[in-house]
């Protein structure tokens, strides 16, 4: 069976001492490891088009809907409740259930999908979405997930690290991640794990997918930035997996190796995967923005973002619940 690897040397540390002090943080600390209430969602105005400007949509975690030049596509739509392959297990969502929304979408241009683990990929939002999109572009192997939730094979393209891929007049560049894959036990790195560059005619965005920091990054900004926008993982991290998640910090250098203007941390305001508080991925990263003058986006969860608005969310929401 064929794995995929990452360019550089990636482990986790999961042995034995690791362990220990993991289910001792589970234990201390768990009050402000997620919010203290529901969290509210802003109404998302499906059918609302701006035709001048790109717009953004953040659900919480790493699910987004990007509108630009005209194109709908809709990125790693877990909705679900639970980011589990057991319904009744796991961490919940912090805004509830969301996959009612997906009957009210319109018709998609394509679902873009960066990797196969459960909280980026769930099978009812697919499920939801299969007859909604016209196309599903994924990285090599995911697509038998698809096939197996009934999305029509002839919907699915496929596609390996540096790959592009000329779409409704977009091109779209498949990059690496420093990440693994893999949804139960036997099948680890059979399927690539990967980050999205997509360019428009007036208007470039990445989106990093989940990550360690790597050189990639600058790679991605050398041949393909700068980006007017990017979507940067931050959140789930610690050091005992910082090889394939980034701490606050390495979220605003990757913005700056790959020529970023405007960030948007992502991957976080969703789920409680890691020990840290809920809150500690958007206050460190803002103040690693401050330092490094990146102009950063807070938006709440479904707030629309008009890409080259001059006024930009950036209230402090997460302190007010």
């Amino acid at each position: 069976m064929k794995k995929f690897e990452n360019q550089i040397t990636t482990t986790m540390n999961m042995g034995l001492k690791s362990m220990i002090s993991m289910l001792k943080d589970a234990v201390k600390g768990r009050a402000s490891r997620r919010p203290s209430v529901t969290l509210a969602i802003e109404q998302f105005k499906v059918n609302e088009v701006n035709a001048n400007s790109p717009r953004i949509t953040w659900f919480g975690h790493s699910a987004f809907y990007l509108e630009i030049e005209g194109k709908k596509i809709l990125f790693d739509p877990m909705f679900n409740l639970r980011p589990s392959p057991v319904p009744w297990v796991g961490t919940k969502r912090y805004t509830g259930n969301l996959l009612d929304m997906l009957d009210d979408y319109p018709q998609l241009d394509a679902v873009m999908i960066s990797h196969d683990h459960y909280d980026h990929l769930d099978d009812q939002s697919i499920q939801r979405l299969k007859d909604k999109a016209s196309r599903f572009i994924v990285p090599l192997g995911v697509r038998k997930h698809l096939i197996k939730w009934g999305v029509a094979a002839d919907k699915i393209s496929e596609h390996d690290w540096w790959e592009e891929i000329q779409f409704n007049d977009l091109t779209l560049a498949c990059t690496p991640a420093r990440h693994f894959s893999g949804r139960g036990l036997h099948d680890r790195n059979t399927t690539l794990w990967c980050s999205w560059v997509i360019l428009g005619q007036e208007c470039k965005v990445f989106y990093s997918g989940d990550s360690g920091y790597g050189p990639h990054f600058k790679d991605i900004g050398k041949k393909y930035g700068p980006f007017n926008v990017t979507l940067m993982e931050c959140g789930q991290y610690d050091e005992r997996w910082s090889a394939i998640h980034m701490k606050p910090e390495e979220t605003v250098q990757a913005h700056l190796d790959v020529k970023g203007d405007i960030l948007l941390p992502v991957h976080w305001g969703g789920f409680t995967l890691a020990y840290h508080s809920w809150t500690d991925p958007v206050e460190r990263a803002m103040e690693a923005a401050l330092k490094n003058e990146v102009r950063m986006l807070t938006p709440k969860i479904g707030e629309t973002v008009l890409v080259d608005s001059k006024d930009f969310p950036s209230n402090l929401w997460w302190r007010h619940l």
